[in-house]
């Protein structure tokens, strides 16, 4: 009886400290918790959704779509562009109407430069289409435009296993899928052949988006195995990463740090996104946690909550950093919820809907307030 009354009296002094204390730090000065309306300012990250009628949309082209991101938290958002060349007043009216409903739009995503890809007659043509593009963007005051650069991607190697709770996780094996042959259409391209076909693209393009304001995020290669129905991946390793930005010097040539990717490939994310980070080549954010079993070869995209990356210290770098463009808590996990909703669908397979990134957003609101809190 002794030691329990003894133990209570602990505990009850335990629990008077902690009421007294964070009232002893609100009296000293300390500062008090950021709310929402304060995590985010010209000099902090931004965290977005996508809005559209793809698979990873969060929130559909409506009224209705825009609340469900607004109630998430949300002020930013990302979509897939329109066929190419783009319009100013095209661009223009997308963002107004986003604005109309308390959204900003950050990043477009552009495509349909398949020439381009492969050095093929035609790719001049399709060049002056995204130059137009890049100008019309920069006219509507968009800040940034992504893209990607495969001569494949290797998507047949993605499948479905189980989470905890029998939740849906997005697997790669390249065992898998390393013997698939070329497709006709796309056909075989080596790395150098890749690298020369970027470097033409960039030097057409990133002057005129110096000139416009616009800023280039060009994706890694996810999945990053090396090679991909016979061909080249010039963004598949960091190196390729760092050669990249090198090819022309400028603000406008950058990436989209991924720090699932960089997991991915086996590098650290925290001294990927500070070499980046400290070079202003980080355009873009992609925010997601894997295991890796393999670097590059075998590993599984799992909630943001449980991989191999440490989100709170990639954030904690982005804030260190003053990375002021757009965060994308993105690949959520599938949950029974969306899974049981009329035409579920997405994009990878384990991959979720709307429940999904309602957990990855709240997930990146606490890390993002406990980063700048730090």
């Amino acid at each position: 009886m002794k030691f329990n009354s003894s133990r209570r009296q602990a505990m009850k002094a335990i629990g008077s400290a902690a009421i007294v204390a964070p009232i002893a730090r609100t009296l000293r000065g300390a500062a008090p918790a950021l709310s929402q309306t304060q995590d985010e300012s010209p000099e902090t990250p931004k965290l977005c959704l996508e809005m559209g009628g793809g698979d990873l949309a969060a929130g559909a082209w409506s009224d209705a779509g825009m609340r469900r991101v607004k109630q998430l938290g949300v002020d930013h958002v990302l979509m897939g562009g329109p066929p190419i060349p783009w319009r100013e007043d095209q661009i223009r009216s997308l963002m107004e109407r986003l604005k109309s409903r308390g959204l900003a739009l950050g990043n477009l995503m552009i495509g349909g430069f398949t020439n381009t890809l492969y050095g093929r007659p035609g790719r001049d043509e399709e060049i002056e289409k995204v130059q137009q593009s890049i100008r019309a963007a920069g006219g509507a005051g968009l800040p940034v435009v992504e893209y990607n650069f495969y001569a494949h991607r290797l998507v047949e190697g993605y499948y479905e296993v189980s989470g905890r709770g029998s939740a849906g996780l997005t697997a790669f094996d390249y065992d898998r899928v390393k013997d698939l042959p070329p497709l006709p259409d796309e056909g075989v391209h080596s790395l150098d052949e890749m690298w020369s076909n970027i470097t033409y693209f960039l030097k057409a393009v990133v002057p005129v988006a110096e000139e416009s304001g616009v800023r280039l995020a060009l994706h890694p290669n996810d999945p990053p195995a090396p090679i991909s129905r016979g061909s080249g991946q010039i963004m598949s390793t960091l190196a390729g990463w760092k050669r990249l930005i090198e090819i022309v010097p400028s603000k406008s040539n950058g990436i989209t740090f991924d720090c699932g990717v960089t997991r991915e490939i086996g590098e650290d994310p925290v001294e990927v996104c500070r070499y980046f980070g400290e070079r202003d080549r980080i355009n873009h954010v992609h925010f997601r946690n894997v295991r890796v079993e393999t670097p590059s070869l075998k590993y599984t995209e799992v909630f943001i909550d449980e991989g191999q990356v440490d989100m709170f210290a990639v954030m904690k770098e982005l804030v260190r950093l003053k990375y002021p463009r757009l965060v994308y808590p993105e690949h959520p996990r599938r949950l029974d919820y969306d899974r049981d909703q009329p035409g579920f669908k997405t994009y990878y397979p384990g991959g979720g809907g709307y429940a999904g990134f309602a957990y990855n957003a709240g997930y990146a609101r606490a890390m993002l307030q406990a980063a700048l809190n730090s």
